[in-house]
């Protein structure tokens, strides 16, 4: 029943690190540039060297070959032998202050490189502040809301279906009295995972507020609702050493032609507490 997401989920996330990440991204490649142009001088002053080099060691041969019969050579040779020394321990010392100055510039790349992962750190906390219940770790209820009113534009647009459903856990504040919050809270996230992982990957599971839930189910065939709650059946959560029912009531409606979010969740919340009611009436 997987199926790949018609929105990512992690569209929020990148334009945040987009946003904040810009600034120090230029920085990094204004910084790689200077270090590309400090080589290729590096280089091209080695080559030029080198050539230099090359041109002295063949006047040097041809002198040897005629100072046999004109001693003015040998002057002339140790002067050349002396200015390609100056020249080489000139290079030498430019070589050597061009290598300085690539070092620094690659510790200011190293800087820019952790300031961006920090960004990137803050990026992801705020992501997860604006979008995710901090309880259970799915998506809360604001960004439930605003992608469902995304889910009813695309199914305007495209005449496809779409479902919602709502869920309640049963007895949910007696859990919390009897056994505390830390008990509580391990329910929801039960309750949350199990969801999650009983829903498509173009579905989004949510948590409502409190003890509910909400799953939203585009292009949901008929049978696609029970699916999901006869995956939710016989969950249990282990406390001191017993393990805990997790019981729950749920509601469900399919979109309506012009319906607005509000009207649909307004449909499904009734459905839910309708179930809710029902499965409290005593059987004679």
């Amino acid at each position: 029943m997987k199926t790949e997401s018609s929105v990512s989920p992690m569209d929020h996330s990148e334009s945040i690190r987009l946003e904040i990440g810009g600034a120090p991204a230029k920085e990094m490649q204004k910084t790689m540039r200077r270090i590309d142009r400090r080589e290729w001088w590096l280089w091209f002053t080695a080559a030029l060297v080198m050539l230099l080099l090359m041109l002295g060691i063949a006047s040097f041969a041809f002198s040897a070959l005629v100072s046999e019969t004109n001693n003015s050579y040998s002057i002339y040779m140790n002067q050349a032998v002396r200015g390609l020394g100056v020249l080489v321990l000139l290079f030498i010392g430019y070589a050597l202050y061009q290598q300085i100055q690539i070092n620094q510039i690659r510790r200011q790349l190293l800087d820019q490189i952790f300031a961006v992962d920090k960004v990137e750190v803050l990026a992801q906390e705020v992501y997860n502040l604006a979008v995710l219940d901090s309880v259970t770790g799915i998506y809360n209820r604001r960004y439930a809301e605003q992608r469902l009113i995304s889910e009813i534009a695309r199914t305007q647009r495209h005449r496809l279906g779409l479902t919602v459903i709502l869920f309640d856990l049963d007895e949910f504040k007696q859990v919390n009295d009897k056994y505390g919050h830390a008990v509580g809270d391990g329910l929801l996230k039960a309750f949350a995972e199990r969801l999650s992982k009983s829903t498509r990957g173009s579905d989004l599971a949510a948590r409502y507020g409190g003890d509910e839930f909400v799953a939203i189910l585009p292009e949901c065939k008929p049978e696609g609702v029970q699916y999901v709650l006869k995956r939710l059946d016989g969950l249990t959560v282990e406390v001191g050493g017993e393990m805990l029912p997790i019981s729950y009531s749920a509601g469900w409606a399919d979109y309506l032609p012009g319906e607005s979010a509000e009207e649909l969740l307004k449909r499904v919340d009734a459905d839910l507490y309708t179930n809710k009611r029902a499965s409290k009436v005593p059987v004679a």
